[in-house]
C-alpha cells in the first residue's frame, strides 16, 4: 500500500499520489500515460487528477500494477473488484500485480480454450483475487518463462494449478522446480503454441509464439512506446549483443507471425501482421 509520509511533493494536488519508493520501471505510466508522468529522476508522479471514471479504473490498474505498491489515495481506499486481469486483446490478459523481484515485470494470461489449456507467461505477484479469477476461467495448464529474470511466484502459481513449467536449459537454474526444459531448437508445446529460442537478453531467452497472432516475447523485445516502434533494450542485454542481433534475424526468417505484442518490460501493442514482421524486420536491420 502507498504510503502516505513518503508522498513525493510534486504530485498534483488532490487523492491520487506516487510515493518516493517509485523504482522507474514504467509500468504505471503504461496504463496511465496522461496522468502518470516521470521526473528528470525517474520517480513517477501524479500530473493530473482523474476526471472521469475510465481515468479513474486507469489509475487503480497503475496501482494494483506498480511492483513497489507506491501509488494509492489519501484516503487509503480500497480497489474495486475486478481490476486484474486485464484483456488487452480478445483472449488475452495482462496480470497486473508486477513483482520487484522482476524489476516490475508484466505476466500474461490465456484462460483455457476447448482444445487448449490455459497459459501464464512469466509470472506475477501471488494475488489471492487474482489467483481466483485465474481460477474462475478454467486455471493454468502451462507456465512458460520466458527466461530468468521474470520467475517471480512461478512455482506458487504451477504448484497452486498443477501446471506444467518450461524454461530454456541456460536458465533452468532459476527455475529449479520446472518440469520441461527447453533446447535450442524451436519446440512445439502445444497445438498452435510454438517456443523460439532467442539468445541474447539472456543465455536462455525464449519467444512464446500463440496462434500466429501473440508473441510474448519477455525481454527481448517490446513496443517503445514513446518512439512509436519495436525495439530492445540495448543497455539491458546481459549476454550477448551479437547473439541478440543473430537470435532476432533467425525470428524474421522464419514462417512466424504475430499481430500483437506482449513483453515483459515495455508496452504491448497491436497492429496487422504483416505490419509487425516489417517494423521487425526493419529493426533488425538497424541492430
Amino acid at each position: 500500500m502507498a504510503r502516505v509520509a513518503d508522498r513525493h511533493p510534486a504530485n498534483a494536488p488532490g487523492e491520487w499520489y506516487v510515493d518516493r519508493r517509485c523504482i522507474d520501471c514504467d509500468v504505471a505510466r503504461h496504463y496511465a500515460p496522461d496522468l502518470i508522468h516521470a521526473l528528470p529522476d525517474g520517480q513517477s508522479v501524479v500530473t493530473r487528477q482523474p476526471e472521469t471514471p475510465d481515468e479513474e479504473l486507469a489509475l487503480w490498474r497503475a496501482a494494483q500494477a506498480c511492483p513497489t505498491r507506491s501509488i494509492g489515495t489519501m484516503a487509503r481506499r480500497q480497489a474495486p473488484p475486478g481490476v486484474f486481469p486485464y484483456e488487452v486483446t480478445p483472449g488475452v490478459y495482462v496480470c497486473g500485480h508486477n513483482d520487484r523481484r522482476s524489476f516490475g515485470a508484466h505476466a500474461w494470461y490465456v484462460p483455457p480454450a476447448p482444445a487448449a489449456a490455459g497459459l501464464l507467461v512469466d509470472a506475477p505477484h501471488w494475488d489471492a483475487e487474482l489467483v481466483a479469477a485465474m481460477e474462475a476461467a478454467g486455471g493454468i495448464g502451462h507456465v512458460l518463462l520466458t527466461h530468468r529474470d521474470d520467475v517471480a511466484d512461478a512455482r506458487r502459481f504451477a504448484e497452486h494449478f498443477g501446471s506444467r513449467v518450461w524454461i530454456h536449459s541456460a536458465d533452468r537454474d532459476a527455475a529449479p522446480f520446472a518440469t520441461d526444459i527447453l533446447g535450442d531448437d524451436e519446440t512445439v508445446i502445444a497445438d498452435g503454441l510454438v517456443a523460439f529460442p532467442v539468445p541474447g537478453h539472456t543465455q536462455g531467452s525464449v519467444l512464446y509464439v500463440h496462434e500466429e497472432r501473440h508473441l510474448f516475447s519477455g525481454d527481448t523485445l517490446a513496443w517503445f512506446w514513446r518512439d512509436g516502434d519495436l525495439g530492445v533494450f540495448r543497455g539491458a542485454t546481459w549476454y550477448s549483443w551479437p547473439s541478440l542481433q543473430a537470435s532476432l534475424r533467425r525470428f524474421v526468417e522464419s514462417d512466424h507471425r504475430f499481430e500483437w505484442i506482449c513483453p515483459g518490460h515495455g508496452k504491448w501493442h497491436g497492429a496487422p501482421a504483416d505490419e509487425m514482421h516489417r517494423r521487425l524486420a526493419d529493426l533488425v536491420e538497424r541492430m
